[in-house]
């Protein structure tokens, strides 16, 4: 399985550019705004998941963070990042990996999570995400997942996608985070579809 969405997603980033698929943003606001509004400061240490070739390393750079991690499956998409980023990009941690066979090294204050998770649909995948985002965030840590919304697309760059509403994702997160906030947004592709996300902002629980 882990093998075959590496293939997967090595061979999008490999024949197309960085604005040539669906998810792109060239301003990731409301990720911003979120992470702003859980209040860490610039030492916090803050990870992407599935941040693929996202600008939001360059924008929490140019906000003054200094511990930044990015975590994909695709290493073609994290030598775009690099690329675009140029002598900045030795400013960011950069881990090739599957997040649900992953390892992390340490704990995080942020977990940031735009349109990874939603592509989780065997349920064995789902308890090894929430696994490992459990292990890596520290209590009283901030968790910020972003997915379809039901009324979202059904799937994406030819894959099925689970949608959620943020009551569902809470649910399926379980007891140990609580929901803070969840926000609506419609997603404007590059080519001027609508795509409707929502973005849920989590609290882990302490102990």
């Amino acid at each position: 399985m882990a093998e075959a969405r590496q293939a997967h997603w090595q061979g999008v980033y490999t024949s197309k550019e960085e604005a040539a698929v669906s998810w792109f943003q060239d301003n990731p606001a409301l990720s911003l705004e979120l992470i702003e509004q859980a209040g860490p400061g610039q030492d916090a240490d803050i990870i992407d998941i599935g941040g693929g070739a996202s600008r939001l390393p360059d924008a929490l750079l140019e906000r003054g963070f200094r511990h930044v991690t990015v975590l994909d499956i695709s290493q073609a998409a994290l030598d775009l990042a690099c690329l675009r980023l140029g002598r900045r990009a030795s400013e960011v941690q950069w881990i090739a990996a599957d997040v649900t066979e992953w390892n992390p090294p340490r704990r995080f204050d942020i977990w940031h999570d735009r349109a990874a998770f939603h592509f989780l649909v065997d349920p064995a995948d789902r308890a090894a995400y929430i696994a490992r985002l459990t292990e890596a965030l520290r209590p009283g840590g901030h968790a910020i997942i972003a997915t379809f919304a039901l009324d979202g697309p059904e799937k994406c760059s030819g894959l099925p996608i689970n949608r959620y509403d943020p009551e569902g994702l809470a649910r399926e997160l379980g007891q140990g985070f609580t929901l803070i906030e969840s926000r609506r947004h419609d997603h404007a592709t590059p080519w001027n579809a609508t795509q409707h996300f929502q973005f849920s902002l989590f609290r882990r629980r302490d102990g």
